[in-house]
């Protein structure tokens, strides 16, 4: 008998028909003898729904008040879902966050967790009822609802895997595991049996979508094995693994590439001591998350370039900062890029091999594009490229790194 946690992504209970085959999905497990814990997502739409309207009845709303409505969504979910399992002949009860209690900071809208009671869970899992849990929501220190941000349920299910030490956390999605690379860009693109907690943290954190990176990162800090699966095919997964576990390691894992990027580049900054510091203070006093830095030297006028990249989106808000603080900075001049993308290639065989820098170069400059910013760290190369290359780039790399499957 196994203790077995299973989160169910927002396309697999679209809709009725889907939570039943949920449903029986989760009563296989049952009836194999297992003990089982669901984690549910609000059904697909539903979560941009409740915050369109949150929007709508005000521009600057109440946080918490926007945390009540947006976790409704992910309770209708998991009551329904009891409700088709009790019946199938199978015990169950729906868990909102605050009922076990999930208790999280009071960080609305991107709450983090702190502690889960699984005490009366574990008890009831153990006479043969199902839990089946509302993700995304958590209670916070003034006992009022919080959520964890978008993709939250993935962190859910790990956090509730962890907390239960349950033997195996499976994601449940519309891909039936992790790939090489996007199968919409490269057909050829292989599905892995087993990939790294560290690669897997660095492939989601560059664009890969398939699993929340807080959810990576709690998975690794506990030692939670993942395992991505289809919920629409009975197919092998993926699983998400310590090192250890992997006998045979690739040199590379995967291919990834994300869209959302913007270049900002400062020229003639003075070069001197805390210059640097000054230009992203005020950034991070913005929430904005700065990606890749490069910095040229040092010009004989004393002065430097200094290039960086931030999510599109936080663009006009980038810019505006730095207008503002244009006189403290003493920059002299200031151009963006929104015509960029970033393509990642990530894995652990890095660290024992050499060369795989120089076929990503080689690969980039036999198809003639052009690098525009390097980022390196001990098992991942990002570089910064004009967007209309991306697909071209990581075909060329994919390829250039053997992942291609056979035909």
């Amino acid at each position: 008998m196994a203790r077995i946690v299973m989160k169910f992504g927002g396309t697999s209970v679209a809709n009725l028909e889907r939570i039943r085959n949920v449903a029986r999905r989760v009563k296989a497990e049952v009836d194999r003898g297992n003990e089982v814990a669901v984690v549910v997502s609000a059904m697909s739409g539903e979560t941009d729904r409740l915050v369109g309207f949150c929007r709508e009845a005000a521009t600057l709303y109440d946080a918490r008040e926007y945390d009540a409505v947006v976790a409704t969504g992910e309770q209708v979910t998991s009551g329904l879902l009891a409700i088709v399992l009790q019946s199938m002949g199978v015990p169950a009860r729906s868990w909102h966050g605050w009922q076990m209690p999930i208790v999280t900071d009071g960080a609305h809208g991107a709450a983090r967790i702190q502690s889960i009671n699984t005490d009366e869970i574990i008890s009831r899992m153990m006479t043969g009822q199902v839990a089946v849990c509302a993700g995304f929501q958590g209670l916070g220190p003034d006992n009022r609802i919080t959520t964890l941000g978008r993709g939250g349920s993935d962190t859910s299910a790990v956090a509730l895997a962890a907390a239960l030490k349950a033997d195996r956390c499976d994601i449940y999605t519309d891909v039936d595991g992790v790939y090489t690379t996007d199968p919409r860009i490269v057909p050829k693109a292989r599905k892995l049996e087993k990939i790294t907690y560290e690669e897997m943290l660095e492939l989601a954190s560059v664009g890969a979508k398939v699993l929340q990176t807080r959810s990576v990162e709690l998975a690794m800090k506990e030692k939670v094995r993942v395992q991505v699966v289809s919920s629409f095919e009975d197919l092998p997964g993926t699983l998400v693994v310590d090192e250890d576990e992997i006998v045979e390691q690739e040199l590379i894992a995967g291919v990834a590439y994300s869209r959302n990027e913007a270049k900002i580049t400062l020229s003639r900054v003075p070069d001197r001591p805390g210059v640097v510091a000054a230009i992203f203070s005020p950034l991070a006093d913005a929430n904005v998350n700065v990606d890749m830095i490069v910095q040229n030297v040092s010009q004989e006028n004393q002065t430097t370039d200094v290039t960086f990249t931030v999510p599109r989106t936080d663009l006009p808000r980038v810019l505006d900062v730095l207008e503002k603080h244009r006189e403290d900075l003493g920059y002299e001049g200031l151009k963006s890029d929104d015509a960029v993308s970033k393509v990642t290639v990530v894995g652990v065989g890095m660290k024992s091999h050499a060369g795989v820098a120089q076929t990503m170069f080689k690969a980039l400059a036999d198809r003639g594009i052009n690098i525009q910013v390097i980022s390196t760290s001990e098992i991942k190369i990002s570089i910064l490229i004009a967007e209309e290359y991306t697909e071209l780039a990581v075909r060329a790399l994919h390829s250039a790194y053997g992942l291609d499957a056979a035909a």
